[in-house]
């Protein structure tokens, strides 16, 4: 909460004087925040905490029970014998106190051991959590800044096409322009704004998406640090240690747990057929022990153990299964990390291409050796293209964020 409060009021600084509060986001800061404000982590973190509870609970069975309880007997009639003499107390009180030691007890020595494995299934499934959320704050980062990126160039379309119109309505004017020039030029222009528009609600989803995960209310303007374009070098440096080995994937670590706590639990169950010991002493005039030996109790223990045994065999064919899965998952995911990369360095070269191409078109419109529609055709090549390299850095981004969490690599984590 203390992480959450300084961030808000440092973001939130140079915003003050406005209208609406605004906070400027880097990556890292979006993840610490919501790491520590989603309400999926903090739900991960507060099961761990309930796991620790029952482990007491359990621990708790091997403490003394100490009990106490009395009674109070008021007689109405009481008890006479031949020749009229009665006996017994008009008022009987009666205190009586029970202590009892468990001095051998095999099923809460086996519960407890299951009860570490369930503590070590709930971490887990926190980290899980961790990971998950870390890859999906990261995809929504990226998709704000592919967004903006977009809207950027198409205003940069706009703003070239829109020279464009106003060149050709001055030479329709002295005569050295056709209408059809003019208008294929206007045409053009239009066709940019819905997709402008479109884009420009898209940020507007994108960034609701963002506050959603960092716990960030609606009313809160959020600005993200960074451009799209210049995370270029990243992608050359990103194939670096790049590996199959899915050890850490946490769906798979997740199931081996499950499994562990599957084979504690039966330990468990037949531990209950073992028989226990406890020391007992009742105030104020007895003391001894007490032996408890398991004999029959309608089949329910061993059809126990058999239940779980055809658990543990379920889990470990979905585990061996998963792991084919998962194997699958990682390629996929390298593989998508290289087709972005090898897209990105095509169009790099398709961009500088397509502005050459643009300046030789408008060069020779302007001279009257061109035609609107190689201008025109020059244009949206050149935005296309930029397009495109915007949206291969973003596919490779996003590629890696997913690759992270299959192998299990947690944020902060090279």
């Amino acid at each position: 909460m203390m992480k959450r409060l300084f961030l808000i009021i440092a973001f939130w600084a140079a915003g003050v004087a406005g209208a609406s509060a605004q906070m400027r986001l880097t990556l890292p800061q979006a993840l610490d925040l919501a790491l520590s404000e989603n309400p999926t982590v903090k739900v991960a973190e507060m099961e761990v905490q309930r796991y620790d509870y029952v482990k007491r609970q359990t621990w708790g069975n091997l403490l003394p029970q100490i009990s106490a309880s009395g009674s109070y007997t008021r007689s109405i009639v009481k008890s006479e014998m031949r020749g009229g003499i009665s006996f017994g107390a008009d008022n009987t009180f009666a205190v009586q106190g029970d202590l009892s030691l468990p001095l051998f007890a095999p099923s809460v020595y086996r519960t407890l051991k299951m009860n570490d494995a369930q503590m070590a299934t709930a971490v887990e499934a926190a980290r899980a959590s961790r990971i998950d959320l870390t890859a999906e704050v990261k995809k929504a980062f990226y998709n704000i800044l592919l967004a903006e990126q977009s809207l950027a160039v198409l205003r940069e379309s706009e703003a070239t096409v829109q020279r464009t119109v106003d060149d050709t309505q001055v030479q329709y004017k002295h005569g050295l322009a056709s209408e059809y020039d003019l208008l294929t030029a206007q045409v053009q222009l239009s066709n940019l704004k819905p997709t402008i528009l479109q884009t420009e609600n898209s940020i507007k989803l994108a960034k609701l998406m963002l506050k959603m995960y960092l716990s960030i209310p609606e009313d809160v303007e959020i600005e993200v640090v960074g451009e799209l374009d210049a995370l270029r070098d990243d992608v050359l440096a990103g194939t670096d240690g790049l590996t199959t080995d899915v050890t850490d994937n946490s769906d798979l670590r997740s199931l081996e747990l499950q499994e562990e706590v599957l084979r504690r639990s039966l330990k468990a169950a037949n531990a209950g057929r073992m028989p226990t010991l406890a020391a007992f002493w009742t105030h104020p005039i007895a003391v001894g022990l007490q032996l408890a030996v398991p004999i029959f109790s309608g089949l329910t223990k061993m059809n126990r153990s058999r239940e779980l045994k055809n658990q543990i065999s379920q889990l470990s064919l979905q585990r061996s299964y998963a792991r084919q899965q998962i194997d699958v998952q990682v390629r996929s995911a390298l593989n998508d990390l290289l087709t972005a990369r090898e897209t990105m360095y095509a169009q790099e070269l398709t961009v500088e291409q397509a502005r050459k191409a643009y300046k030789i078109s408008d060069t020779r419109y302007r001279a009257g050796a061109g035609t609107i529609l190689e201008l025109n055709s020059a244009q949206l090549s050149q935005t296309q293209a930029q397009l495109n390299f915007s949206q291969a850095i973003y596919d490779y981004l996003s590629a890696k964020a997913e690759y992270d969490r299959i192998v299990g690599r947690e944020h902060g984590n090279k």
